[in-house]
This record gives structure tokens, C-alpha cells and sequence, in this order.
């Protein structure tokens, strides 16, 4: 009998819906009050949830500031050489150019490099042109701007990065990642790039979230891709989410451990005894399995994929569907109070 694969996910009506933390409050706040002095915003989203790592939050703070959409993680969302996803998210943002990056190629650093070069060029200035990096936790901001600062003005990594998110805190000074013009002109600079007026300077800032997260489905594609504490979602129900995307695309991906399964215990006992990963008494640690699970397909090598279904109208669909359901600070400020109470609670317990 051949494996038919589930259709539909359960749903999870009590799954935490928010993850809107003290400082990204605080830095949602500071980067309204730098707007005045930042020439250009770029936007990370992840590649391989591009409706879903949309922060509606960035559509009002940042309105009327002139922006560029990157896409991160490029390489973990499928072959590059099929760019039939990448021509339709391109069409959404229309006339807002957008870019797709992966700290793996440089072609694609250098493709962003030259367009954040050709835009300093048109708003020349002597004191240096200005960026902002923002996006949903984890998307990979700090490690976009390693990789432009590497190959813009070979220099080292500049900003911490992490497997969880949280690693950014506050919003940071200007790191150079294109040469000023005098870089250029006495030869301290040797970089292959050439330099503009005064230089570019790009701001890091902390991962913000959606207040609310209205679709339990979207808040299991955030905790997947890490844009939450692994802690917040239970590792086995987000390996089991996990289960149901792979066996939609090939179940042959996990082939090595066992047959096609929609069981996740069957598959997270078979991964087990396959790679040793024992609790005490020798017993199997399933919850231990989950997390080298999820973080095998973070790294790549459980499938390139991606969560989101893309179609010109999804867009458009998704904004609909928040407009129904506006995200609201009073409901991150009640789900924030709730997780802190549950902490508490759990410590008391332990």
C-alpha cells in the first residue's frame, strides 16, 4: 500500500499566539525616532515564510520612508536555479525593488552591495549615507550585515548572531559596508568596491514581532524557522508540523532513519536509536530527537522548502485576512503577562 501523506495539520487552538517582548518595543520606538536621519530601509523577511516573516507593525512605523525588501535565507528555500517564486514575490512589491540574499553567495551580497552602492550615488553625501536593517526575529539582519561588511570593505563579523532569536537587543551604530570616496582615493581601503561620497552606514536593529498572532498555523511556521525561543512552541508538536511539510514534498528525506511515516514518535524513536540520543536509564529522548530535528531542516539538510504557498493574489489575501483581525498591543500585553505567569509557575513547580 502506497503512503498517502496527511492533507491537513490539526489545529491548535492553545497555542501561544505572542512573543511581542520588552525590547522590541523599545526598539520599534527607536527606529521611528532615527527615520529623520536614515536614507534607505531595508526590510529582511525570511525566503521560506515570505507572507508569514511580514511585519504588518513596519508597514505603519516605517510608512512614507523609501525602502528595499530582501528576502534572507534564499538558499534554504529551494534550488536557485527556479526562480518561478522569487519573479511572483518580486511582482508584490512593486514599484518597492526587492533583492533575495543568502549569506552563502556572494553573487547575491554583491548584487545587494550594488544596488545600496547605485542608490548612495544618486542622494551623494559628504557625512555619508545611511540604512536601517529591520525585520521579524531571526530573519538574519546581524547576518546580512557580516556579509555585506565582509565583502564591501573586507572587514570581520561586527554583529553577534544565534540559532535563537533575541541575540540584537538594541538598535546599533553605524557599521561602514561600502567605502567612503577618500577610502578610495589614498589606498587604505582595498576592498574590489569602489567608494561613494562619504560612505555607507548600516544600523542593526532588534528582531521585531507581530503583537498578536491571529492564525495558529503562522505562529508554528515562526517557531519553525526560529523566529521564537524553541521553549515557547513544545518541540515534538513543532517536529511533527515539521513531519507534515516534508511528507508534502518527499517523504524520502528522512528515508535513512525509517519508511514513510505520519507518526512522529515512530520517526523521532527511529532518529533515537539511529543517532544515540538517550535520556536517562538508556531511555529514548524524543524531545532531545525533535529539537536536532527542526534544526537539521534550519541548517538544510532535511529539504529546502518553503511554509508559505505563493501565488500573485497571497499577498493581497494575507493583508485581507489581517484586516479582519488587526494585531493588538493589548493582546500581546495580556499573552505576555499569561507567559510570565506560566514561568512562574513552572519554576514554583520545579
Amino acid at each position: 500500500m502506497s503512503f498517502i501523506p496527511r492533507t491537513a495539520f490539526p489545529a491548535q487552538s492553545s497555542l501561544p499566539r505572542s512573543y511581542f517582548l520588552g525590547h522590541h518595543k523599545v526598539g520599534l520606538q527607536k527606529m521611528k525616532a532615527l527615520l529623520g536621519s536614515i536614507d534607505l530601509v531595508i526590510e529582511c523577511r525570511d525566503y521560506r515564510v515570505p507572507l508569514t516573516s511580514r511585519n504588518p507593525l513596519f508597514e505603519k512605523a516605517l510608512e512614507g520612508k523609501e525602502r528595499v525588501v530582501v528576502y534572507t535565507k534564499r538558499d534554504l528555500g529551494g534550488p536557485i536555479r527556479d526562480a518561478v517564486n522569487e519573479k511572483i514575490i518580486a511582482k508584490w512589491h512593486l514599484p518597492t525593488s526587492t533583492l533575495f540574499a543568502s549569506s552563502s553567495s556572494k553573487g547575491s551580497i554583491n548584487s545587494l552591495l550594488s544596488f545600496l552602492r547605485e542608490h548612495a550615488k544618486k542622494q551623494w553625501k559628504l557625512v555619508g549615507h545611511r540604512l536601517l536593517v529591520v525585520g521579524m526575529p531571526n530573519v538574519g539582519k546581524s547576518t546580512l550585515l557580516n556579509s555585506l561588511r565582509a565583502q564591501g570593505v573586507r572587514k570581520g563579523k561586527v554583529a553577534s548572531t544565534g540559532a535563537q532569536p533575541g541575540v540584537t537587543r538594541r538598535v546599533g551604530s553605524g557599521v561602514k559596508i561600502i567605502p567612503s570616496e577618500d577610502d578610495d582615493a589614498d589606498g587604505s581601503n582595498k576592498t574590489q568596491s569602489k567608494g561613494v561620497g562619504g560612505g555607507v552606514y548600516l544600523l542593526d536593529t532588534p528582531g521585531v514581532f507581530i503583537p498578536y498572532v491571529p492564525d495558529a498555523e503562522a505562529m508554528l511556521k515562526l517557531a519553525l524557522c526560529g523566529s521564537v525561543k524553541d521553549t515557547i512552541v513544545p518541540p515534538v508538536l513543532l517536529a511533527d508540523y515539521l513531519l507534515f511539510h516534508i511528507n508534502r514534498i518527499n517523504p524520502n528525506l528522512y528515508a535513512e532513519y525509517c519508511a514513510p511515516t505520519n507518526d512522529i514518535v515512530e520517526l523521532l524513536e527511529a532518529i533515537a536509536r539511529k543517532t544515540g540520543r538517550l535520556g536517562k536509564g538508556g531511555a529514548l529522548d524524543i524531545e532531545a530527537c525533535s529539537l536536532w530535528m527542526i534544526q537539521k531542516w534550519r541548517s538544510g539538510y532535511l529539504g529546502r522548502f518553503l511554509l508559505d504557498e505563493v501565488s500573485e493574489q497571497a499577498l493581497e489575501l494575507q493583508k485581507l485576512g489581517e484586516e479582519d483581525v488587526q494585531p493588538s498591543m493589548n493582546q500581546a500585553r495580556k499573552a505576555e503577562r499569561e507567559r510570565r505567569r506560566e514561568r512562574g509557575r513552572a519554576r514554583g513547580a520545579g
